[in-house]
């Protein structure tokens, strides 16, 4: 079997370099974005959930933050990654270094995503720990901080990390604004060497064994929390 082309694709003049570059990109820009994603979705959830409960007697800021969030998860779910992506950096951050856009602009979709996950984590959890928490002598806050969301957090904590998981697919398409991710490595190979089949296939393969190494570990987390359950 000739392997030439695996040379000519990959190793003449460095070319896996791309591969390597893009593929750092597209791993800090998932990192980043989820981090992003986990502040505003659990801010999201807690402003939805602050919202609900106080049906009838929400004060103004309560109201205000409630449309806003209400608008938000709205508009990003209803809208395509690609284009909120476009806008972010041709039209709202057209300073900022790529990279950094695509973690904001993926973070924000990852949000609004992750809110609804929070949400129903916390709505999971026994209202008798709130009544438990206000006999202690906690207030909402100190009730929601202390005792809700620890236990929202180990109900979540699975569906926050198939979020990472499907977030490094979603990143793909970040070489339409120019971000040097792995896909975007793929096709510079592409156009230096005019084979496109060898650098696609690479790049196909790197994301498989990515999901499928995290997958792994998201069944070790499964498993272990579901012996904790039964202790």
């Amino acid at each position: 079997m000739n392997f030439s082309f695996f040379y000519y694709d990959f190793i003449e003049n460095q070319r896996y370099m791309y591969l390597i570059k893009g593929l750092g990109n597209t791993l800090l820009i998932t990192v980043g974005a989820v981090l992003i994603g986990v502040i505003l979705g659990g801010l999201a959830a807690i402003v939805r959930i602050m919202a609900q409960n106080n049906k009838g007697k929400r004060g103004p800021v309560l109201t205000i933050l409630n449309g806003i969030v209400g608008l938000y998860l709205t508009v990003i779910r209803g809208t395509p990654m690609i284009v909120q992506l476009m806008i972010m950096y041709f039209a709202i951050w057209k300073s900022g270094s790529p990279v950094s856009v695509a973690i904001v602009s993926f973070g924000i979709n990852s949000g609004a995503y992750i809110a609804e996950v929070v949400r129903s984590g916390i709505q999971s959890v026994d209202r008798g720990q709130t009544e438990a928490g206000r006999s202690l002598g906690l207030n909402g806050r100190q009730t929601m901080i202390h005792i809700i969301l620890p236990q929202a957090f180990k109900n979540v904590a699975p569906a926050i990390f198939n979020e990472f998981i499907a977030l490094i697919k979603e990143t793909s398409v970040a070489g339409y604004v120019g971000i040097h991710d792995l896909t975007k490595g793929g096709d510079i190979i592409r156009s230096q060497t005019y084979d496109a089949f060898p650098p696609l296939i690479a790049v196909a393969l790197i994301y498989l064994v990515i999901v499928i190494c995290l997958t792994q570990v998201l069944g070790v987390i499964e498993r272990r929390q579901a012996k904790s359950d039964l202790r």
